[in-house]
């Protein structure tokens, strides 16, 4: 399984799709592999496009629209939105160990939206 987490230092990034890197989780069996990676520019379904490339299963993230959302369920990805502010590898290992707590949170999409006016679509 691959699981992405965009990321913002260590932390996970508020909004996916302007996260400045993604840190990209191989589990298998007992071991896990992170790589980071600078994503592609920020266009409607280039992200999910990208990830699903490297073949990730999962994304863990604090917020995203719901365009976005279903961008990934076209490629077959898991969204876990709602994640706490919290450092990605903790992210992942709770997320592993089925004791992650999320409440979802979408924003609407758009520029000028109610999530910081931010400006995306995915």
């Amino acid at each position: 399984m691959k699981v992405a987490v965009p990321i913002e230092g260590e932390m996970i990034a508020e909004h996916f799709g302007h996260a400045p890197q993604f840190a990209i989780y191989t589990v298998d069996g007992d071991v896990l592999k992170k790589e980071i990676l600078v994503p592609p520019p920020h266009e409607p379904g280039v992200i999910p496009q990208w990830l699903s490339s490297l073949g990730v299963d999962c994304i863990l993230c604090g917020m995203l629209g719901q365009r976005a959302v279903a961008f990934f369920e076209e490629f077959g990805i898991r969204v876990v939105s709602g994640v706490p502010p919290m450092p990605a590898d903790e992210a992942v290992a709770r997320f592993l160990a089925g004791s992650l707590r999320v409440t979802p949170r979408f924003c609407g999409g758009g520029h000028g939206h109610g999530c910081g006016g931010h400006g995306h679509g995915l």
